[in-house]
């Protein structure tokens, strides 16, 4: 998954047309217009990365003779069937982790992994652009300041029509920095991504987002007469080695971007609940690859070596066990408990989950955009010919592999990955893959290198210009622990409501008090062993970078948390 904005598309009518029946196929329903507008922008090339753009500035990695700059961008749709819309209270899924690419080839690339969009759920669609969501997922991002071929994972929260965006606590854009507040006393979140442990390869990350009721509906959002609602949008994890909610959005969070706006009043999440039919995609924005034209005038192209996991019997487990869910499932118990009732101490209500089946369908949008040339010259690559679906559990999307030469199998001691292939040439609008000695040596496409290792500057918050974490302050640190990515993270620990984004939340210190009695007995209670999601129905979990999970100093057990304030490469 990834996060960006659609740059005034000259084609988008052209273009929705286009992709009205993925849109069908996805379930997708409620705000169309919001996710036509995705998927248009990208199809057409036409639009603008907020984390960055295609122009780096720097020298090219391709510089053999004739050969072009390219790169390839897209989706793979899952199709899925429709669920009752009273399934409005968040969702969780197994995603597959593994390196999508052979070697990490710098920071044009930009991918996810499978994952999802969580709209709000509107009667009616409002007067103008009124995009906002939660996103993010596992993948690789042109801000990812350390970098490996294995994922990390973001929150990726979208403030109307992408005004802010909220990553991780302490990370994100404009007002969405402090948009996210940490929750669990046992796990660091890194500005730059939840690390999943160095050689993860085919292992299922269990996560979701579940609302919890830690205040009350506010009748007045900044001073101004109109509410902000009462929904922490929290997220979940289950992996092998950590079990548990790990950070929320905090509810003005959303509704902050409406202050000076009348008409985007009670339109997000802070109030509303949340639209349980998704799409479940895999968004790509940018795989390197090179282009070369031969004597004959005949196209060809390499693209960077790109694998997906595969498992004893061929196939490829991508998703297992997506479900969404009622406020049965956990808003009423816990809203309950925090108030005085009985403790919520086992999973959730069963009878408040529903599964989302996958009906067996697939389809791909990758294209080919060559650097120089407008978005409506790129070209499909015909990739979707080799992927087919396993329909024999709806609750897995199960990748089968069309027999072909042109895939290979590379084994590695994480596990073996299925390698698509590289090699491809232009016929009739379309790349079509070829055997590597079918493409002429003149073409110099053989000698073309696409590994490029990169680091970017520390990561820090707060800044020293922030007053946000400065008054009153951490209670413990600083401590330091060096990460599987080769970062070193810096750490406080704060008490729960003291926290930056706490003081950032639009709270009366009040207000706070009563958050931080309610996240004591949280605390106490949800320890990081017991299971929060529905397991996986097929697959092993997979683990997160152990040097994240941490335990409280002696006294700080309950109401405090770790609060990551640096992050970096030490020399």
């Amino acid at each position: 998954m990834g996060v960006w904005i659609d740059a005034g598309n000259k084609n988008r009518e052209k273009d929705e047309e286009r992709i009205a029946p993925f849109l069908e196929a996805m379930s997708f329903k409620g705000t169309k217009r919001d996710m036509r507008r995705q998927v248009a922008a990208l199809i057409t090339g036409s639009f603008i990365l907020l984390f960055a753009t295609f122009a780096s500035g720097e020298e090219s990695i391709i510089q053999a003779g004739s050969i072009r700059k390219g790169w390839v961008g897209g989706y793979i749709i899952a199709g899925t069937e429709k669920v009752d819309l009273t399934y409005n209270a968040g969702f969780s899924m197994y995603s597959a982790a593994w390196p999508l690419l052979k070697e990490y080839p710098g920071h044009e690339f930009q991918s996810g992994l499978f994952g999802t969009w969580m709209f709000p759920l509107r009667e009616k669609a409002p007067e103008g652009e009124m995009y906002s969501d939660i996103e993010g997922g596992l993948g690789w991002w042109r801000d990812t300041h350390f970098p490996t071929v294995f994922p990390k994972f973001i929150m990726g929260g979208v403030q109307l029509n992408f005004a802010g965006w909220a990553n991780t606590p302490g990370s994100g854009h404009g007002d969405g920095k402090y948009g996210v507040v940490q929750l669990s006393p046992w796990l660091l979140f890194p500005p730059d991504g939840l690390n999943l442990k160095q050689g993860t390869c085919g292992g299922l990350f269990g996560y979701g987002y579940l609302p919890l009721p830690l205040t009350e509906v506010k009748s007045k959002t900044a001073g101004k007469d109109f509410p902000t609602g009462n929904q922490w949008w929290t997220l979940f994890i289950n992996a092998a080695n950590f079990k548990g909610p790990v950070a929320a959005f905090t509810p003005f969070f959303w509704s902050r971007v409406a202050i000076d706006n009348p008409k985007a009043r009670g339109m997000f999440l802070d109030i509303l609940p949340s639209d349980p039919n998704k799409a479940y995609e895999m968004e790509t924005q940018f795989i390197p690859c090179a282009i070369a034209t031969d004597s004959k005038g005949e196209q060809y192209l390499r693209l960077a070596s790109t694998q997906f996991p595969v498992g004893p019997d061929g196939a490829s487990l991508i998703m297992n066990n997506v479900m969404v869910y009622s406020r049965k499932a956990l808003w009423d118990r816990v809203n309950g408990w925090l108030e005085g009732g009985q403790p919520v101490d086992k999973t959730m209500d069963v009878g408040g989950a529903c599964q989302v089946k996958f009906n067996g369908k697939i389809w791909t949008t990758w294209r080919v955009y060559e650097e120089g040339l407008p978005g409506e010259k790129a070209t499909p690559i015909d990739i979707g010919s080799f992927i087919a679906v396993d329909q024999s559990d709806p609750a897995s999307l199960r990748f089968i592999w069309k027999k072909s030469k042109l895939i290979g199998i590379r084994k590695t001691r994480y596990g073996n990955l299925l390698v698509l292939p590289e090699y491809y040439r232009l016929v009739n609008g379309t790349w079509v893959a070829v055997a590597p000695e079918d493409v002429p040596p003149e073409t110099g496409l053989k000698k073309v290198t696409f590994a490029k290792k990169e680091t970017l500057g520390p990561r820090v918050t707060p800044a020293e210009s922030e007053r946000y974490g400065k008054e009153p302050g951490p209670v413990a640190g600083p401590f330091k622990v060096k990460l599987g990515d080769g970062s070193t993270v810096t750490y406080y620990w704060y008490r729960f409501a003291d926290q930056p984004s706490l003081l950032n939340a639009d709270l009366t210190p009040e207000e706070r008090e009563e958050i931080q009695r309610k996240v004591e007995k949280i605390h106490r209670l949800w320890t990081k062993y017991r299971n929060y999601l529905p397991p996986p129905s097929a697959g092993k979990l997979a683990e997160i970078d152990p040097a994240l999970i941490v335990t409280p100093p002696k006294g700080l057990e309950a109401g405090y948390v770790p609060i990551v304030t640096r992050q970096e490469i030490e020399r």
